[in-house]
């Protein structure tokens, strides 16, 4: 997909999207992966408002644990960025764009997908059980790969100089 979207800078500027390119996009914001390489976006402007969304989930990434408060306040930013994520949708999916505007507006679309889904995700518990499980297979991945380089490097030296064989 981020092929189709990169194009020529001059042409983007004043071709619009043809309503074959608006479904690819529009496909795409409900594909499985969506999420892959979006970011949540740094601000959000909504009702005159301006919020600052990326700051406000990296605080709840790092808490240990969510308060009830907390969860009834994820609650609410779910729904005013899922209002906000329907708006950019149906711009994009009725509003005559150009190529740039269609790609800002689908990064933007897909980056409120994104924040949604982590938001979610913060408050059941899963992102941080998922973390923990990363990190624990990260340390097993790493315990084996020490391990085949310490055999490598003793083949290698024993193959290399046969004396060595007695030093390890």
């Amino acid at each position: 997909m981020e092929k189709k979207l990169k194009v020529n800078e001059k042409e983007s500027s004043t071709k619009y999207i043809t309503d074959e390119e608006r479904r690819q996009l529009l496909s795409a914001l409900h594909s499985r992966l969506f999420w892959v390489g979006q970011y949540i976006p740094r601000n959000i402007e909504v009702g005159g408002k301006n919020y600052h969304l990326h700051d406000y989930v990296w605080e709840l990434i790092q808490k240990e644990t969510i308060t009830q408060t907390e969860k009834d306040s994820i609650d609410k930013c779910i729904e005013m960025i899922s209002i906000k994520e329907k708006e950019d949708e149906k711009e994009l999916e009725e509003q005559s764009l150009t190529q740039e505007e269609a790609k800002i507006l689908y990064h933007e679309t897909a980056g409120l997908l994104r924040t949604i889904m982590d938001l979610k995700e913060i408050e059941d518990g899963t992102l941080r059980e998922n973390t923990k499980h990363f990190q624990e297979q990260l340390g097993e991945q790493r315990v084996k790969d020490a391990k085949l380089w310490l055999e490598f490097i003793k083949k290698y030296l024993s193959e290399v100089l046969p004396m060595s064989n007695n030093m390890f």
